[in-house]
């Protein structure tokens, strides 16, 4: 049973839809797939996300925004033995509205809403000492900013926390990635381990409260987006056919963001998890002709805890998706993907206390990847 390369390669890379909601803030999965492919080799992805996060109890018809986040990557064999490669994506990230003129949640003509944005460039360099091993590290420069405005009852209402504004500006921060790969080419086996550090990060924070009569600026929050842990694994089962699966650990359990005035305020932190956040996401792939291939994967997402903050109040999911890739030559093809969620039912918080449940929820992602051989 021996394989083609390029094919293989290719095959294992067609879903490029395969984290897009998951626990705590994780959106992209950080994949590293792109680095060990064979020779010199491109991509660039799309995923988009069109979540219905809701709660018949609060009269919440849906409090999640659509988003989307590309990636990208570039991977060069420089020698036999000595491999380089640049990946890009947004790692973390969070896009929520409530809709307006529900009490609980808004005020004023203004609802509770939360963007965070990250971008990580992981630079990385690897070494071949045979065909079968690959050890590879590198830096990791990464980006955070993020706005929330708290409004309504959910919060105490005006006089307490439900007129409350943070602005935390964009703060960049490095880290750093290592790991290794085992393949045997001939069976496709393949299997990966790569670990990513923690990153810190101290962003300038002006904090408003009363509809912005009093300001709290020139404070620094820490964020220190979490450590974690991929596990790759891919091996051939019958002709044309292989089998994958991919397992991640996100340290969420520690994290929290704690402004100042809001702390002082109110005791709370604005964001935090109880659990560290487990997912794995398995499935087949076959290739139906020298152009054509596919692949269909079942997922699973621990979440990071309940109750969850207001802010995104699902725990987990599960998850099938479908894929697949058109290679009108042997050096460049184009992937799609498409796969439902149905997201974990979960008990929103503020200040440690309930507020309701947001139940029936679920999601569709859509993905585009081109990549290229050169």
């Amino acid at each position: 049973m021996k394989f083609n390369k390029i094919y293989l390669a290719l095959l294992g890379s067609i879903l490029p839809v395969s984290s897009v909601f998951a626990g705590g803030l994780d959106r992209s999965g950080q994949s590293i797939s792109a680095f060990l492919q064979p020779g010199n080799y491109a991509e660039a992805g799309i995923s988009i996300l069109d979540p219905k996060v809701r709660s018949s109890k609060l009269a919440v018809d849906d409090m999640a925004e659509d988003y989307y986040f590309p990636s990208a990557a570039i991977k060069v064999q420089a020698t036999d033995q000595i491999s380089l490669g640049l990946l890009y994506d947004q790692p973390y990230g969070a896009d929520s509205l409530y809709p307006n003129g529900n009490p609980v949640f808004s005020a004023n003509g203004e609802a509770t809403k939360v963007e965070v944005e990250t971008h990580n460039l992981t630079a990385l360099i690897g070494y071949q000492p045979t065909e079968n091993w690959n050890f590879y590290a590198g830096p990791v420069y990464q980006t955070v900013q993020g706005t929330v405005s708290l409004r309504g009852l959910a919060y105490g209402g005006a006089s307490k926390l439900g007129s409350y504004d943070i602005n935390l500006k964009e703060d960049e921060a490095y880290g750093w990635l290592a790991g290794f790969a085992y393949q045997i080419p001939e069976i496709a086996l393949k299997t990966a381990v790569t670990y990513r550090s923690e990153i810190k990060h101290e962003l300038d924070t002006t904090e408003t409260f009363g509809f912005g009569a009093i300001q709290r600026p020139n404070a620094l929050t820490e964020v220190v987006t979490p450590q974690s842990v991929n596990i790759d694994l891919q091996s051939g089962i019958a002709k044309n056919t292989l089998a994958f699966a991919n397992i991640r650990w996100v340290h969420w359990d520690q994290f929290a963001v704690t402004p100042t005035f809001l702390k002082t305020a109110s005791g709370n932190n604005l964001i935090d998890y109880s659990d560290d956040q487990w997912s794995a996401n398995i499935g087949v792939g076959h290739k139906f002709s020298e152009q054509w291939s596919g692949t269909a994967a079942v997922g699973y997402d621990s979440g990071a805890g309940n109750p969850v903050t207001t802010l995104g109040p699902t725990e987990g999911y599960w998850s099938l998706g479908l894929g697949a890739q058109y290679s009108p030559a042997a050096n460049y093809f184009i992937a799609g993907g498409v796969k439902y969620l149905w997201l974990g039912d979960a008990i929103a918080q503020t200040g440690g206390k309930p507020v309701g449940q947001f139940e029936n929820n679920y999601a569709l992602a859509y993905g585009m990847k081109i990549g290229y051989r050169f």
